[in-house]
Order: structure tokens, then sequence, then C-alpha cells
């Protein structure tokens, strides 16, 4: 399989380096880690450039917003940015309310958000006591007395203490229970009685202000319901595959970014009067973590074509994708931190700050471990006649 660049490719890459290079200086990424944001003037930049993929591909812009082409910008601006960036979360959110809500719905939170660059909605899937577990989700939501009600707890809300909407994923007490759960998804105001936001500080990940949202005897509209129809589960994990692929796409990306500040530094900074890169150690680290991100591409990259593409071995590509890349990213971000040594672990790091962040993607999107609990029956599947029989909607 050939996975070089087509020339619309290299030219989508290019235009995006540029944006990036203009606007993700170190100076800047720092101040934005602290100020938990970009500036509405990036994003709307952003938004601007990507809607725009049009004139590049000739009018249609299709091939632009496939998953290889989003994750290909996404990598680019990761490189770039040496961060985590909201663009992924807002991509992904996307995807989720394009595929619950009816096109009435969803053509104003498009509009909105290509007028503004902020989606006017946080989305609200994962609990405390599920984690990548989505299926023993416990927030409900019931009528009661004529009247719906919203009971539940979501961890991890990016931007949910400044969205003005919530996108909430519930148990559907109202539905009649199938082969799994009846999901259902909510776009609710932020300020209705009940609701109480947190904010969740956590490690890395600076410029994606999280939040726990607490929803407590919390009364619904009818027309809140996003009506997606059935088999709920099947397709929030349907677009869970895609996002995962957008946070591979950011580790391989934030990879090149530590692999090129290590080598600068290695080829500028002596030791015993000697540059760094003389040595054989440091040399077999750099050639390690190159051979680290060449497998990191391979995998997004097949990844990504076997999601736009619906190829037989998708779900088992993605898994072991997202079991490798983020687990990878988080290895070449330690060696190059060690090729720096002690200024390389600080708090104004690019270096420290793409392993806090490359280590939190670890987690999101479905653990290491969730991705063997996926891989292996796939696996066996493969290879064998006997697979495990297990549950793989995760």
């Amino acid at each position: 399989m050939d996975f070089n660049l087509s020339d619309k490719q290299t030219m989508l890459v290019s235009i995006f380096r540029d944006f990036g290079e203009e606007h993700f200086t170190d100076e800047h990424v720092i101040q934005w880690c602290e100020d938990q944001g970009l500036p509405d003037e990036v994003v709307k930049d952003f938004v601007e450039l990507y809607f725009n993929l049009d004139q590049l591909f000739d009018n249609d812009a299709r091939d632009g917003f496939s998953l290889m082409s989003q994750a290909l910008i996404l990598e680019e601006l990761s490189r770039c940015a040496g961060a985590t960036l909201p663009f992924q979360n807002d991509l992904f959110n996307l995807r989720i309310i394009q595929e619950f809500a009816e096109p009435d719905k969803f053509a104003p939170v498009l509009e909105d958000y290509r007028a503004t660059g902020r989606l006017v909605f946080a989305l609200g899937i994962s609990e405390p006591g599920a984690g990548s577990d989505s299926m023993s989700m416990q927030a409900y939501t019931e009528t009661r007395d004529g009247k719906i009600i919203l009971n539940g707890v979501k961890n991890y809300v990016n931007n949910g203490e400044y969205a003005p909407f919530l996108l909430v994923a519930a148990i559907d007490k109202d539905e009649k229970p199938g082969k799994y759960p009846p999901l259902s998804f909510w776009l609710i105001p932020r300020d209705l009685p009940g609701i109480r936001a947190y904010p969740l500080s956590k490690i890395g990940q600076s410029m994606l202000p999280f939040a726990t949202i607490a929803f407590d005897e919390v009364e619904l509209a009818p027309e809140h319901k996003l009506y997606g129809g059935p088999d709920g589960f099947k397709k929030l994990f349907r677009l869970l595959e895609i996002g995962r692929v957008f946070t591979c796409a950011s580790c391989v990306g934030m990879t090149e970014a530590a692999i090129s500040d290590a080598v600068r530094h290695a080829t500028t900074h002596e030791a015993f009067g000697t540059k760094l890169h003389g040595f054989q150690q440091i040399e077999t680290m750099l050639t390690d973590m190159e051979v680290d991100l060449a497998n990191m591409k391979s995998m997004l990259y097949r990844a990504a074509w076997d999601v736009d593409t619906s190829a037989p071995q998708e779900r088992l590509n993605v898994a072991l994708m997202k079991r490798y890349v983020p687990r990878t990213a988080t290895e070449v971000a330690s060696k190059a931190m060690q090729i720096f040594g002690g200024s390389g672990y600080s708090q104004r790091s690019r270096t420290g700050r793409i392993w806090q962040d490359c280590r939190g993607n670890q987690i999101a999107e479905g653990t290491d471990e969730i991705m063997v609990y996926i891989a292996g029956p796939l696996i066996a599947d493969k290879y064998t006649t006997e697979a495990p029989n297990r549950n793989l909607l995760v």
C-alpha cells in the first residue's frame, strides 16, 4: 500500500504548516497554555482556512474533510505547536453531533462554528466510574410526572465551564433496552437549574480546560433530545475510532517536534569538548526515535485510510494504532528530555510539555489496556476460527 502523500495532500500540509508556524511560536504556546485556550483570532483563522479547502480540492472538499486529510492537518499543527490543540476536539465533536442530530439542529451549530471558530457546546461522555467502559455509563434520563429528568456526572468535559451548551450522552430509561443499553444524546443549555461545573486540574494538555459536570434532577425539554436513531452505542463506538485517529495524529506531530528539538540540541551543545551528537549513545537514541516515528506514521496513516474506506481490518488497525502510538510518543519524548538533560525537565520546556501531553493520550479515547481488550479477539479471529466470545463495543 502506497502511503506517499498526493500532490493535494502535500499542498494541504504546506498550507497548515504556514498557518502553524505563523501562530504557534513557543512564546505564544506558553502563554496560551497558561490561558487555557487560544485567542479568538487564531481559532477564526483556523476555521476560515479549514472551510475554504474546496479551493484546494477543485470545489469538492470531500477529500479535504476525509479522515486522512484531517489527520494530516492535526499532525502538522501539533508539530508546529508541540502541544495538544483544541482543534482535534472540535473536529471530533462536530462528527458526533452531525451523526446524532437532525440536519435542522446540526446546521446552526456548524454555521456558528464557522462564524466564531468556537463550538457552542461541550461534549460530555466519560464518567468517573466508567472511563473507557462507556457501556457502564450511569448518567440517565427518565420521564417522571410528565417531566424529563437528567441525573449523573460527566468527567473530563473540555470547555465544560464555559460553553453555553452541553452535548450529553445518557442512558434513556424511557426506551426499551435491547442488546445494548439505549443511548441518547441531549443538547442542553449549561445554565439549566441543577447543573454544576467544577474545574478539573490535570497534569498536561493545558490548552484544554476540562471540567467535571454534575446533573442533579435537571429538567429537560423534548426538543433537547437528538434523534439519532437506534443503535446509539454502535454509532458512538464507530465515532470513537475517529477520535482515536485524531489523538494519534496529535501524538505523531508532537513526536516530530520532540525529535526535531532533540536533534537541534544535540548538534549545537557540547559535553567534554564534543558535540552531543558525536556520542554514540546519543546517536543510538536519535536513531531509535526516528524508527519509532516511522512506525507511528505508518500505523496512523493505515488506520485513517481504513476508516475512510471501511476496510475489513479497520477496528483492529485502529486499536493497534491507539495501543502503540501514544505510548511510543511518550517514550520518544522521554528520550528527548534525556538528551536535553535538566533543561528539558522544566515547566517552560517544550519537550517536557510534549511528554505530559502524550502521556495523557495513553488514557484519552480508550486506555492502552482497553486497546488490548479490543484487539485480542480480533487478532484471534484473524488467525483462527475460534476467537474469544467477547463484547467488542468499547
